[in-house]
This record gives C-alpha cells, structure tokens and sequence, in this order.
C-alpha cells in the first residue's frame, strides 16, 4: 500500500500576522506544516512500521521554493519523498486540482489531509480532490488502521462513533486524534532529508473561484476588570450592562 499526504505550508500557529491590504506580510513569519497534516505523517509512519503493508509514504504540496524547508521536514519525520507542484496555492479548488494531477500520476491507495488548514481554516480540499478523482472520501477521521489488507477508519459522529471498513483508493481528512503527538524528527532524519528526492511539477491550468476582496483584523480585546471579592453587586452590574451576558 502506498500513501500519499498533503501538506500546507503555514504560520506558526504563534505568530501575529500582519496585512497589506489583503497580502500577508511574510517578513519575519515562521512557517511550518500544517499541525492536521502533520499528524497524517505521524499516523502514515506509525501504519508503515507496524509491518501492516505500506510499501511508501509520499508526501505532496501546493507552494512556490519557500515551501521546500516545510517539505524537508515532513522528509525529516520519516516520509520517503516529497513532491512540490510550483504555484501559489491561490483557493481550494484549484489547491485540489493540483494535487489531483498529482495523484494521477502516482499510484496511491490512500490520500489523507489534514481536517483544516491553520492559515484560513479551510476544510475543502480533501472533499475537492476526492470529488475530482471519483474516490470514495471520510472526512472527520480519527482513527485508521489496517486489518487483514483491508481500512478500518473510525470517525466521530454526535452522540458516538462510526467504524467504517473501505476500500481503497480512498481519500481521508484527518483529525486531532489520529495521533497523540506528532513525530519529531531525529538528528538521523534531518540528514537523510537532505539526500531524499523532492520532486518539482509545473502547475496545471485550473480555474480560480476565491477572490479575497477584503481582510479586517478583529477588534483588541478589553482589559481585564478586576472586583472585589466582595463587590458581587458591582460584578452582577458589569456582566449585564458592559458585557450584556445577563
């Protein structure tokens, strides 16, 4: 079985961006994989050294040469090769049209995402690219494993959870809880990175449906309002007048 795992590239999850107009200001950004799709490594390299039959783990994205660092490290964690398809991942579709080209070319049994992207919390892509490739597709996907050749995913739904039993090929967006922690790269793995082949694509002509007309920060939030332990009166007063929760 082979895997292939899409990756974005995205700010730390702690940094505080900046706009110009509607461009991100990347000066001074740290940039990392995607907290979802780094799990999907994580899951894909625990299924490979269970000896549950998966032969490869690929891991692809959408970016220009900036997004290589990122690529190195999924490489790093163990993945077996990376593919770069050259283009500013502009939206979801044509995100998804790109890694399809992708998935045409390589012989994948399953494709997993991330559930959503940390940048603009996207959850498209993995529906998207299922849809253009005609492939059945789980999404909310917590657990999956392989029992006797065959995918055993689990989901969560309300009130419980879904064990489900596909076939491959199969697209899975996956969750927190996939993996309990994502795998960190050994010193042994950032230099084998170094010699595992990165594979460059030029983009395929796809249409674009996403226009971003306008960004606007949210407000700062308030200082915090201390009270006195014994001013309940003026804590009763605050909440139903100032913070209308009451």
């Amino acid at each position: 079985m082979n895997i292939l795992v899409c990756v974005s590239n995205v700010p730390d999850t702690t940094t505080k961006v900046k706009f110009n107009g509607t461009q991100l200001v990347t000066e001074g950004v740290q940039w990392i994989v995607n907290p979802w799709d780094e799990l999907a490594i994580t899951r894909a390299l625990e299924l490979k050294e269970s000896g549950a039959g998966v032969d490869k783990i690929t891991i692809a994205t959408v970016g220009l040469v900036g997004v290589e660092p990122t690529m190195r490290k999924g490489l790093a964690m163990g993945a077996d090769d990376a593919i770069r398809v050259d283009s500013d991942p502009k939206d979801a579709f044509y995100t998804a049209s790109q890694l399809a080209e992708v998935v045409k070319a390589g012989n994948y049994d399953l494709i997993m995402t991330g559930f959503e992207s940390a940048d603009y919390n996207g959850i498209s892509v993995g529906a998207m690219l299922s849809e253009l490739m005609g492939y059945a597709s789980v999404g909310a996907v917590s657990a999956v494993n392989i029992i006797d050749g065959k995918l055993q995913i689990d989901r969560e739904i309300d009130g419980g959870k879904e064990v489900l039993s596909v076939e491959t090929p199969l697209v899975v967006s996956v969750q927190k809880g996939i993996a309990i922690d994502p795998r960190i790269p050994a010193m042994r793995g950032i230099m084998m990175a170094r010699r595992k082949p990165l594979k460059v694509l030029a983009p395929v002509d796809a249409d674009v449906y996403t226009e971003i007309v306008e960004i606007e920060l949210p407000k700062a939030k308030s200082a915090v309002k201390l009270f006195d332990a014994e001013d309940v009166a003026g804590l009763v007063d605050a909440l139903r007048n100032e913070a209308n929760v009451i």
